[in-house]
């Protein structure tokens, strides 16, 4: 006899509340520059009450819709099927089978954690269109989100012991700060700051006044002056404004493996996070060192795991981000207490280089790079203004060296390997990656090989997994070489396609 349905349970009924908030804010932000606008044309007392009444009838709406969603929304878990159902007009019903549940991420925001309440998403980490593939509980009690997350990801897989238990695997340090500076999000957060100013000055029409302003305050100093300060000033704003978000995005973090097999990281200070992973659905890790941080011997550690980035929401919220930036050996360390291994595969320092006709391509298209937009600005100042030759020579002077360096790094950067259980592929200038991947998680290989590739002796092989990115690639690498790599590495995938040279009789 099966056991009877659980009963339909609702969201909770504080959600509709939390919009209500939520758009009040909004309306707030958006009604004062608004009230603004219409004060120079009428008595003020009538610009506020357009703009309050206004307010209250987006207010109104929205929470009113919400409410309706609400009482329209039901949810339950069953032995087999976790199911939703949702809609008025447009009924939605959704159901995901148990045994295909991978994901079930919690998040709060701060208005959600001072009511006690979590967004709920659970996921089979597949890839399908409309987001069949996940359910998502907007909200629910934070006890109810544990049991959920619980309940759904709960494996009877017996282990045997290892030299890794459950347990904490890394936790914050708050020293690790002190490489949010030099990521790019420094320099990305001043320019968005100064565009920003620039922006608001203009909705109350103040832009020229912002302008005059430091017009005025650089007015004995030359340009060249004024911009390298204005551009300072820009890049320090920048800096406390990476600091900030490196502390919303990393405080309370906390990585570690549950029993029953699944890894958990919990972060942020404003709006919390709780990501789990199977280990199960574990394929290896990608060491990622972009230049900044790399200059200072830091890394960033990610995972390579099935369905676990399945659209751009999961990316944006970096679902698959281990360990923040942390010095190398920290994240080797980490690399190898998730992969259950005594030493990480991505300490492997013996990869395999690459020869030198791959340096001389990325020589190449460096070049080529910058040098292709200089002979344009030639070919205008010819025809148009003198300036422009003047510009193409700086752009040329600048551009270069940094060209020429950057593919030199690059091409030390290129490396592939095996070792143990994992193949490992390296490359990248400005962000860097070691991906080390199982080599039975690998499905297909694909060999690309250019026209100029095939007189320099190079070849370019993909690795195809359900994993990850889906496919990771070893770059310019010599052709008998690469392939026997290949060969070796997921014996039996690629021999139907090798031709062998046959011993003299």
């Amino acid at each position: 006899m099966s056991a009877p349905e659980p009963d339909w349970r609702r969201l909770d009924g504080r959600t509709v509340l939390v919009t209500a908030l939520v758009m009040t804010g909004f309306t707030a932000g958006a009604g004062l520059p608004t009230l603004v606008g219409l004060a120079g044309g009428m008595p003020l007392w009538q610009a506020a009450s357009w703009v309050l009444a206004g307010a209250g009838l987006l207010i109104g709406a929205v929470t009113g819709a919400d409410l309706v969603r609400w009482q329209r929304t039901r949810y339950r878990v069953g032995a087999e099927r976790a199911e939703l159902h949702t809609g008025l007009l447009l009924v939605k019903r959704r159901s995901l089978a148990r045994e295909r549940i991978r994901t079930v991420d919690l998040t709060a925001n701060v208005l959600l954690r001072v009511l006690g309440l979590v967004k709920v998403r659970i996921g089979t980490g597949e890839h399908a269109a409309g987001g069949e593939s996940t359910l998502e509980l907007d909200a629910v009690t934070r006890a109810e989100g544990e049991r959920l997350r619980l309940e759904l990801l709960a494996r009877a897989a017996p282990r045997e012991p290892t030299d890794h238990p459950d347990g904490p695997l890394a936790l914050l340090d708050p020293a690790w700060i002190r490489y949010a500076p030099v990521s790019f999000v420094a320099p990305l957060l001043g320019g968005a700051a100064v565009g920003a100013v620039m922006q608001v000055s203009e909705w109350f029409g103040a832009q020229g006044e912002v302008i005059d302003w430091v017009r005025d305050r650089f007015e004995d100093t030359s340009i060249a002056t004024m911009i390298v300060v204005l551009a300072a000033a820009a890049l320090l704003t920048g800096v406390v404004g990476a600091l900030g978000l490196w502390i919303e995005m990393w405080w309370n973090y906390r990585l570690e493996r549950e029993p029953g097999g699944t890894l958990r990281v919990r972060r942020g200070l404003f709006t919390s996070r709780s990501i789990s992973i199977e280990e199960r659905r574990l394929r290896g890790v990608d060491l990622v060192e972009p230049l900044g941080v790399r200059l200072f011997g830091a890394a960033r550690l990610d995972a390579v795991a099935t369905g676990l980035v399945n659209d751009e929401k999961d990316r944006k919220a970096d679902a698959n981000v281990l360990l923040p930036v942390v010095p190398r050996a920290r994240a080797d360390e980490v690399a190898a207490h998730v992969l259950r291994e005594a030493v990480s595969p991505t300490t492997a320092s013996r990869l395999t280089a690459h020869p030198p006709a791959a340096r001389g391509r990325r020589l190449r298209w460096a070049l080529a790079g910058v040098l292709l937009p200089v002979g344009v600005l030639v070919l205008l100042g010819v025809l148009l203004t003198p300036v422009l030759l003047w510009t193409a020579a700086g752009c040329a002077a600048v551009g270069v060296p940094v060209a020429v360096l950057l593919a030199l790094d690059a091409y030390r950067s290129l490396g592939h390997g095996i070792t143990g259980d994992y193949l490992l592929t390296r490359s990248g200038a400005v962000r860097r990656s070691t991906v080390a991947l199982q080599r039975t998680g690998v499905i297909g290989w694909t060999a690309r090989q250019s026209l100029f590739q095939r007189r320099a002796g190079l070849i370019t092989l993909t690795a195809t997994t359900a994993a990850g990115g889906g496919a990771y690639g070893v770059y310019d690498a010599e052709e008998t070489e690469g392939l026997m790599f290949a060969s070796d590495a997921v014996p039996g995938l690629l021999e139907p396609f090798l031709e062998r040279d046959q011993p003299a009789r």
